[in-house]
């Protein structure tokens, strides 16, 4: 046996809940064990399974009766913590033109290797949560994965979907052969265009300070904020033990711009943006850039 993990990653969100859950698989030397977490706004759960209850097809993941993939979700969680029933059925699928990784995707030993299966899509359905009931009509999804032995040390995520749009960006200390470097994978969907944004192509972060990201690349930049957060604790892998404690605001206050040789295509705020910031708040990078 070996560390490793596999997981994916399925949010679900109207104009008034957000939904999120994670089910993966996990393996840490002889140990090997499955789990399903479920993010709301307000609250998160984490529920472990046995191993042998964890089924995969290249677009599906069964966990006992709850199943995942291209056609929705369906849960079926009865612990004392948490129940959690229902369907939700997604609309068709928004994939990238390529893998997200770009050449990285052949590089072996890499300790994560992140994966984009839907930009955006339609979600529709309901789910009951303890009790509460979360309705999906006129709602969207996002689909994303990762898989290797190691979540990032330090790491900055965030995604969003809004009118005309979505977007993700993911930033990095990435270890490799005995090095670091600050690895940058991002896609912003626009009005139907894919702008990639990532260190392949050329994308330098030229600032980083106060939760907020800017990343630019030729004539594309691109700044992220985080305003307000409100955070939930999720487990994250070390060499394939769920033994980390990340926090993750599913929903939460942020600020987004993108901007083209010095046009601005968008900016707004939202107060329904997805956010990870596992840097440390004192960490910061300044490098002086023509704007």
């Amino acid at each position: 046996m070996y560390n490793s993990f596999y997981g994916w990653y399925l949010k679900c969100q109207s104009a008034a809940q957000t939904l999120a859950v994670i089910p993966a698989v996990h393996t840490a030397g002889n140990k090997r064990t499955c789990s399903i977490q479920v993010i709301t706004d307000h609250d998160a759960w984490t529920v472990t399974f046995r191993a042998d209850l964890f089924q995969r097809t290249r677009r599906t993941i069964a966990i006992g009766e709850n199943r995942f993939g291209e056609k929705g979700i369906r849960l079926a969680i009865h612990t004392p913590q948490l129940t959690a029933v229902g369907k939700l059925d997604f609309g068709q699928l928004w994939p990238l033109k390529y893998d997200i990784m770009g050449p990285f995707a052949c590089v072996p030993f890499m300790e994560c290797r992140h994966s984009v299966w839907s930009m955006r899509h339609s979600v529709t359905g309901n789910v009951w949560i303890n009790g509460q009931k979360y309705s999906f009509a006129n709602a969207w999804g996002y689909w994303e994965g990762d898989r290797g032995w190691s979540f990032p040390k330090e790491y900055v995520w965030t995604q969003c979907c809004f009118r005309g749009g979505s977007l993700m960006l993911s930033v990095a200390d990435i270890p490799m052969a005995g090095i670091h470097f600050t690895g940058i994978i991002g896609v912003v969907l626009w009005q139907g265009k894919e702008y990639r944004i990532a260190t392949y192509l050329g994308a330098k972060v030229v600032q980083m300070h106060n939760k907020m990201i800017r990343v630019m690349q030729g004539s594309l930049e691109l700044e992220v904020r985080l305003l307000e957060a409100s955070e939930r604790p999720l487990k994250a892998p070390v060499k394939g033990d769920m033994i980390r404690t990340i926090h993750e605001s599913a929903s939460c206050r942020a600020f987004y711009r993108l901007r083209k040789k010095g046009c601005t295509l968008f900016a707004f705020e939202t107060d329904r943006a997805s956010f990870e910031f596992e840097y440390p708040v004192k960490k910061s990078l300044n490098y002086p850039t023509e704007t």
